[in-house]
């Protein structure tokens, strides 16, 4: 048995293989997946997972260099774009180096997602909840 804190196989695996650069996005429950992208769907349950127990799972194991949100949450959700921004800079004081954090409209968002890895769908409902982790190195 995997003695790690990432025990989701699949999750475990797309960490494994990601490269300099690679994306990985992790969304809410409505977000349009496109064909092309690894699809890990972990939505048991409208808010379950939510959105930052997926991200703090993903980040025991991910370097992360970038960030990207769409603009909107600052606006519609400001609550969770205050948590997902203290979680990403514990993140960024953990592994040493520090995480950028850029915007886009929502619209533009969904486009990039397409050039991700995967896309990593948990059951949160919170409107503009996605963000995409650009993979950094760990040397």
């Amino acid at each position: 048995m995997k003695r790690g804190v990432l025990l989701n196989a699949p999750l475990s695996a797309l960490v494994a293989q990601m490269g300099h650069t690679d994306e990985i996005t992790v969304c809410d429950a409505g977000l349009p997946i496109p064909a092309g992208p690894e699809r890990i769907d972990l939505a048991l349950m409208a808010g379950t997972p939510n959105l930052q127990t997926v991200l703090k799972a993903l980040l025991t194991d991910l370097v992360v260099e970038k960030v990207i949100m769409a603009s909107e949450i600052k606006l519609i959700s400001p609550d969770t774009h205050q948590a997902l921004l203290d979680q990403i800079e514990t993140h960024s004081l953990e592994q040493g180096k520090p995480i950028a954090i850029e915007y886009c409209l929502h619209e533009e968002f969904k486009t990039r997602s397409r050039q991700s890895k995967a896309i990593v769908r948990s059951g949160e409902i919170t409107p503009y909840a996605n963000l995409i982790l650009c993979a950094g190195v760990a040397f």
